[in-house]
């Protein structure tokens, strides 16, 4: 297929697509691949420069793919090789704001594929019988931080591998950095590369089209000589295409720029004539009567947004940042100035909303797997972020203004270091919790882009707040050894509370656990004190290898073996130092951890022949429930609650394979959920309350917080049907035998 294909199409007297408007040749070429027509490339990479309309022209495409457009539009008129076969619709998994491993997850979800790792992805595809079909538009727009650079590894870790899997049928649309190295892999004639700034592949009389329906008074062009009248109108737009060489986002805005002011323009004048997306920028200003410069300081924050726009209370603060002067005067009068160029947006939680708006395009449908799907996100978080009724953002029309924007700026990194301390200084009194979500979200961005991301990730409150997908791949953006142990901490977190799509809460309970598994206790305390409502309050954390189970119980305060609870070394040796017992209690409460023979500081308990040596007995360390430390004590002394005891308490604990709920016994409300990146090993619930949890990482106790209603007269309900997992076990009075302990209580 090559250019050649327009002008028999014209000859032939069939009509364009009415959305596309031309590019016959390219949808020659991609209705032979729908189709697997012979000799059709099983891989099309679909490239050009920005503005070069290559999300429209897909989303063309897949107007003619999906079955309830394909009764919209004049199908019959068309030129029969650009039309697809009536099959199922392809599917459309959108990289728009995800990551790379969002995107597999999409893609294996819409397959129904039941693997675990990301190879066993690509592995399942290729065993299938029937070929897949997968439509991969605006991959520019890959990542939920834009300075990350996520469409890199889209290429690489999705892209690529699905394009070497035999039963896969690819259409990509990638800028043309990356399209040589998604196709190269390849053997020779399965990918094909369209570049649609080629000479083979240009739709001249297409662009010109496009400007001239645009320049209509139906369009909304005002009624003036050159719009009225047909010859003025087609000599103006094939000026406007000649001028802008091919490029559509040139002719676009440059239409834009003439209905928002006309006046001032003369068609006849070849000078007003934009070649390029910065020179509409500079003749627009000129225009009307502005200096081109405060122009781009006024779309600068915009060119700097991230997510689905910039809320429109912080432009003005971001304007002047940047500037280095107040820009509100500016900007109360250059609305005018600034409308070809910029668009409000409706803010929504789902990512593909607007997905197909590389190019100008709104509203692609798609179907497949882009429809209906959500990314992993938290409240407030992600794409839709703070979206709130009335909450009005503004974006620009297309990434293309950003990158010209940008690039005329003497210093990207010093404007974003501007825009970033603007952001800070718009939280009030430093309070998470009352900040622009905008800012919350996204300031991890800004401040990466700077430079200056390490320097940000020692607030405890700004990482419970912001959104994790974001925030998680900021962070992943720095190299590791620059990052302090707080930042680190949540690196490690973050896997946890994307899965969980966890509200601020929740996440901040999670990040407590963290920070005091990891020692950072004071992190884990600011916690408790900035107005969050945790679940849990986490006592103590020990990194212990190979605990199979754990209990509560409680030891005698004073006589016995041990019994006075004189500090012990932990596992490794090391201990806390001594923790004296406290004569006023009459029972000391403690954790019991079933270890492997030989763990350092645990005691050998007999098995039920009495044999001591090792072959049959049982490890156990025994460690204070309420505070750090291990105890040097007789396992043989715990004494275990009685069944009456726990069905008294307050709380119940259900358990699963890596989540654990402790629900109030009175009502059966759920009053803390927890789950783990690693599956529990051991779970107990004391009768006051500490939950002690145990996984590969080691054990760690929490308090619960939650006040427990007062009980029913009634008797012990039983387990509630919501919840799930193994109900609460009766366990014996003592550690003889361990059978308590080996049952585990939950």
């Amino acid at each position: 297929m090559s250019a050649s294909g327009e002008g028999k199409a014209a000859a032939a007297g069939y009509a364009p697509h009415p959305y596309v408007g031309g590019r016959t040749a390219v949808l020659r070429a991609l209705a032979a691949w729908r189709m697997r027509w012979p000799g059709a490339p099983r891989v099309i990479v679909l490239t050009g420069n920005p503005g070069s309309g290559r999300s429209r022209l897909v989303t063309g495409f897949l107007m003619m793919c999906d079955p309830g457009h394909r009764k919209q539009l004049p199908l019959d008129d068309l030129d029969p090789a650009t039309v697809p076969p009536d099959l199922p619709e392809p599917a459309v998994p959108s990289p728009a704001g995800r990551t790379a491993a969002q995107l597999l997850r999409l893609i294996s979800g819409h397959f129904g594929l039941s693997a675990d790792r990301d190879d066993d992805i690509f592995t399942e595809l290729a065993a299938r019988e029937e070929p897949v079909t997968l439509v991969v538009p605006d991959v520019d727009r890959a990542g939920p931080v834009r300075a990350a650079n996520e469409l890199a590894r889209v290429v690489r870790e999705v892209l690529r591998p699905l394009a070497a899997t035999g039963t896969v049928h690819l259409l990509a649309e990638v800028p043309r950095e990356l399209a040589a190295e998604l196709a190269g892999a390849l053997p020779s004639g399965q990918a094909q590369i369209i570049d649609l700034d080629a000479p083979e592949w240009a739709d001249p009389k297409g662009l010109v089209r496009h400007a001239e329906t645009a320049l209509t008074p139906d369009a909304g062009a005002p009624e003036l000589p050159y719009t009225t009248d047909p010859s003025a109108r087609r000599a103006l737009a094939e000026a406007l295409a000649t001028r802008a060489d091919g490029n559509r986002l040139t002719v676009q805005l440059a239409v834009q720029s003439l209905i928002v002011r006309p006046e001032g323009f003369d068609p006849a004048d070849a000078s007003l004539l934009p070649g390029s997306v910065g020179e509409v920028l500079d003749l627009h200003a000129r225009r009307l009567g502005a200096d081109p410069q405060t122009l781009r300081l006024m779309l600068a924050p915009l060119a700097f947004a991230e997510g689905q726009g910039l809320p429109v209370q912080l432009w003005g603060a971001l304007a002047s940042a940047v500037a280095g002067r107040d820009m509100s005067r500016d900007l109360a009068d250059g609305m005018l100035l600034a409308a070809p160029f910029i668009e409000p947006v409706e803010p929504s939680r789902d990512t593909d909303d607007g997905a197909g708006d590389g190019d100008g395009d709104r509203g692609r449908n798609g179907g497949g797997a882009a429809a209906g799907e959500r990314r992993d996100t938290a409240d407030g978080g992600g794409a839709g972020s703070g979206a709130g009724e009335g909450r009005t953002l503004l974006r620009l029309l297309h990434p293309g203004i950003a990158e010209e924007i940008r690039s005329g700026l003497p210093d990207v990194r010093d404007a974003q270091t501007k825009i970033a301390m603007a952001l800070l200084e718009a939280v009030p009194q430093q309070d998470w919790a009352q900040a622009d979500p905008y800012i919350r979200d996204h300031l991890a961005a800004h401040t990466l882009d700077a430079g200056l991301l390490p320097q940000l990730l020692t607030d405890p409150g700004l990482f419970a707040h912001a959104d994790p997908v974001t925030m998680r791949a900021a962070i992943e953006a720095v190299p590791l050894e620059q990052l302090g142990a707080p930042a680190r901490t949540y690196l490690r977190t973050a896997p946890l509370l994307t899965r969980s799509e966890a509200p601020a809460d929740l996440r901040a309970a999670f990040l407590e656990s963290a920070f005091v598994e990891d020692g950072l206790v004071a992190y884990a305390d600011a916690l408790h004190t900035l107005g969050f409502t945790l679940p849990w309050r986490t006592l103590w954390s020990v990194p212990l290898v190979g605990v199979r189970a754990v209990t509560t119980g409680s030891l005698p305060a004073q006589g016995g073996d041990g019994a006075t609870a004189g500090a012990a070394g932990g596992p490794d040796g090391s201990g806390a130092g001594p923790v004296p017992a406290s004569p006023a209690a009459a029972r000391r409460p403690v954790a019991a951890f079933l270890v492997p023979e030989g763990t350092p500081g645990a005691r050998t308990v007999p098995g039920p022949d009495g044999d001591d040596s090792g072959a049959g007995g049982r490890a156990l360390l025994v460690h204070d429930l309420l505070r750090p430390g291990y105890l040097d004590a007789d396992p043989a002394l715990v004494q275990l609650p009685s069944a009456q005891a726990r069905e008294a308490a307050p709380f119940g604990l259900s358990r699963g394979a890596d989540s654990l709920r402790v629900w109030a016994r009175a009502d059966e409300e759920v009053v803390a959920a927890l789950l783990s990146d690693t599956p529990f090993t051991g779970a107990d619930l004391s009768p006051d309350g500490v939950l002690v949890v145990a996984t590969a990482r080691g054990v760690t106790a929490r308090q619960i917080l939650a006040a427990a209603p007062a009980p029913a007269p009634a008797p012990v309900p039983s387990v509630p049907a919501q919840r799930t997992g193994t109900a609460d076990s009766a366990s014996s009075d003592g550690l003889d035998g361990l059978g308590g302990l080996e049952g585990d209580h939950s």
